[in-house]
């Protein structure tokens, strides 16, 4: 099923199970989008629902599953991985007619499976919003950070189309982009694009770890291209041992392969087969060079540039006073120690990309060289 054709009804009322990173994230995007829409949550952390309704993005804060959950149109399970299962069966008395139940774990099969046996494949629609943080907590969720992310559909065997454009619809009022999958691909996909990722970047950063002196040189010294592919490796522990286990098949079969080509690596450096080396470097130069920077991955972007100045007293003041003189919110700036691939001394941090664009136009004007 790749497309939806048939007119979806309007939905005004929405419920929450858990309301951390994600479930808050889209919350905030519904409510910025449609400040109509009535949103209901329920988390075990009572504060965080108080906070969340003293922000104007919860209306009604839920004791726990009941009777009041009859009054929405669809609730969303955002509880963690392990949880959600639980809730599903909880969740199926409380469900008035022409309700429907979704998720947004990073892995479906599990979920999907627990649909069926529970036989509620008509009610349910999975989803998978690819954004995230490596932060979590509704603390850190915000109306923004599911816009250009891909939001994934995954029906069930039985699921309308009405019901699936409702879920599509959501994705697009918080500014995803939604692709329609089964669920099976889905695991697959994201087992090589996501999960896989995670355990390369864990496992590389622990390999240095255990490699480095007693002084720490190497950890001193990583920077670049180390800290680009490893920065994921700072994700929440629980969360990707619950992905991991709950998509083991997928994940170990793409893990296997992996550890096969870097076998084939290892063989060609020992024997210096220089050809075999290109043809690796070049290979994977064309394919991610083909990769779209639009979309949003399951770790927000970092909108940066570096700025090559010279280190005297006031360069940094001068060039913030330039930038906050245009308006420009600076998240974090901070010198860089390490500039292996021929990056400014320099480096500024945006909280969005149009913040990053418009500095990079304001200092070029005043002939800063910069670099990406």
């Amino acid at each position: 099923m790749n497309t939806i054709t048939a007119a979806a009804k309007t939905d005004s009322i929405f419920g929450f199970i858990g309301l951390g990173l994600i479930g808050g994230s889209i919350a905030r995007g519904i409510k910025r989008r449609r400040p109509d829409a009535t949103v209901m949550a329920y988390m075990r952390t009572r504060a965080r629902l108080e906070q969340a309704k003293a922000d104007g993005v919860v209306d009604v804060i839920l004791g726990g599953i009941g009777e009041e959950l009859r009054l929405c149109d669809i609730i969303f399970l955002c509880a963690p991985v392990e949880y959600n299962a639980a809730y599903l069966e909880q969740l199926r008395p409380f469900l008035k007619p022409g309700a429907i139940v979704t998720d947004v774990g990073s892995t479906k099969t599990d979920i999907h499976e627990q649909v069926t046996r529970l036989g509620m494949e008509d009610v349910f629609v999975g989803g998978h919003p690819m954004a995230g943080s490596e932060k979590t907590g509704y603390e850190n969720s915000t109306d923004h950070l599911l816009e250009n992310a891909y939001y994934i559909v995954t029906p069930t065997a039985v699921s309308t189309d009405e019901n699936v454009q409702r879920l599509v619809n959501v994705a697009k009022t918080v500014g995803s982009l939604p692709i329609i999958l089964d669920y099976r691909r889905h695991d697959r996909i994201t087992a090589g694009i996501s999960h896989l990722p995670h355990v390369i970047a864990s496992s590389l950063v622990n390999l240095v770890k255990s490699s480095d002196g007693e002084d720490g040189m190497m950890k001193r010294l990583a920077a670049g291209g180390f800290k680009d592919i490893t920065r994921i490796a700072s994700s929440s522990p629980e969360m990707w041992e619950q992905i991991c286990v709950t998509n083991r098949e997928n994940l170990s079969q793409m893990l296997r392969q992996y550890i096969r080509s870097l076998e084939n690596i290892a063989s060609e450096l020992e024997r210096a087969d220089g050809q075999s080396l290109y043809d690796l470097f070049a290979s994977s130069r064309e394919y991610r060079s083909s990769f779209s920077e639009k979309a949003r991955g399951a770790i927000a972007p970092e909108y940066s540039f570096t700025v090559d100045i010279v280190d005297e007293v006031g360069s940094i003041s001068t060039l913030s006073v330039i930038l906050a003189s245009k308006g420009i919110s600076i998240k974090n700036i901070g010198i860089n120690h390490n500039r292996e691939h021929g990056e400014g001394a320099l480096r500024i941090e945006f909280y969005e990309q149009s913040a990053m664009e418009q500095a990079w136009d304001v200092l070029q004007k005043y002939h800063y060289d910069l670099m990406r």
